[in-house]
């Protein structure tokens, strides 16, 4: 599962348009419909108006690829710890609620139990053998000073419980460190509340709060685990793409050297021009056309600037022991290249 485009598509895509040049070419691209820009979390190019725009001090925090999915089970987390402290708070609610009316909760129950009993036999049931019965029984005989420290409890444990369930649904790193620390504490408890009795609810309650220690230790890194909280934020920013985009572009003029003056690192990216000519302006390579303006001058001889030598036709008279003028060809060369005088044979005297 794409966790990236699931986000995108629950949420929208979020574009940023930074005010420095360089990377605001690197995260847009010119459609036949318009600017595209590119969205930090799903990576694709969007046609319109960018999100939000300024400095790179102001882009936009957005989670990508395994943060999502940790994010989107960190906040289930927090619902189970929503859950709880609800449970415990009705829980001590009604343990105030039956301390405050002791007395007359007592009496009407030991006033409705014999129609109860009678009742109860004559579907079959035997009350002096029910649990629940005896439960109640016992709970009438509990010391009010009790029920008080009771309900303290029952509130305090449901006040954890929405510390933990807030600091996880905000996804904050202190409330991974403090749902970690309460959950590892009552471990142990459960454990032995285990040995006694076997329940489901039990089962399910200690699975639950082992299952979320192990995970935020290990995905969170917390305590120096794989690499503690540095590790974790260097592969936030590896997964991020703007940084991906400011580290390229600050690679880019260092791979190349240093540049010349008047340059940028926006102009190394262009194209070379047309003719052969750099955009920045450098000489032309061998082979390329010569600069126009630089031609010889007719009569001038290409390399030297001198007057050619007149070719000796073959039937021209020539003096007795003198030498013949070497006669100057011009061959074919490459596009560019200068012409190459060559000697000619003389005639037979």
């Amino acid at each position: 599962m794409d966790w990236s485009l699931l986000g995108c598509g629950a949420n929208g895509h979020i574009t940023f348009a930074p005010d420095q040049p360089e990377l605001r070419e690197r995260l847009s691209v010119n459609t036949r419909e318009g600017v595209a820009w590119r969205c930090l979390r799903c990576g694709t190019f969007v046609v319109g108006e960018p999100t939000t725009s300024g400095p790179v001090s102001s882009a936009p925090r957005v989670r990508r690829a395994k943060e999502l999915r940790s994010a989107f089970i960190l906040r289930l987390f927090a619902v189970e710890r929503f859950v709880r402290a609800i449970i415990f708070g009705l829980l001590a609610y009604a343990i105030w609620r039956f301390k405050s009316s002791q007395l007359t909760i007592e009496e009407a129950f030991n006033r409705e139990l014999p129609a109860l009993r009678e009742l109860l036999r004559q579907l079959g049931f035997n009350v002096n053998h029910s649990k629940l019965i005896g439960f109640i029984q016992h709970a009438f005989a509990v010391n009010p000073r009790v029920l008080t420290w009771l309900a303290v409890a029952a509130v305090g444990y449901a006040v954890i419980e929405i510390v933990e369930a807030v600091g996880l649904w905000l996804l904050k790193r202190w409330g991974e460190y403090f749902a970690m620390v309460a959950t590892s504490v009552g471990i142990p408890y459960e454990i032995y509340d285990l040995t006694t009795k076997v329940t489901v609810l039990r089962v399910g309650a200690l699975v639950v709060n082992v299952a979320l220690v192990v995970y935020l230790v290990l995905t969170k890194r917390l305590f120096g685990v794989r690499g503690g909280k540095k590790a974790y934020e260097a592969r936030l920013r590896s997964e991020s793409i703007l940084q991906a985009e400011i580290d390229a572009l600050a690679a880019a003029p260092a791979a190349a050297g240093p540049l010349p003056a008047g340059q940028t690192a926006a102009s190394i990216r262009r194209p070379v021009a047309a003719g052969g000519l750099h955009a920045s302006g450098l000489a032309s390579s061998p082979g390329d056309d010569p600069a126009p303006g630089n031609d010889p001058a007719p009569g001038k001889d290409s390399a030297s600037g001198k007057d050619p030598a007149p070719c000796n036709a073959p039937d021209g008279g020539l003096a007795a022991g003198e030498d013949p003028a070497p006669h100057s060809e011009t061959t074919a060369a490459e596009p560019g290249a200068r012409a190459v005088a060559e000697p000619r044979e003389p005639p037979a005297r």
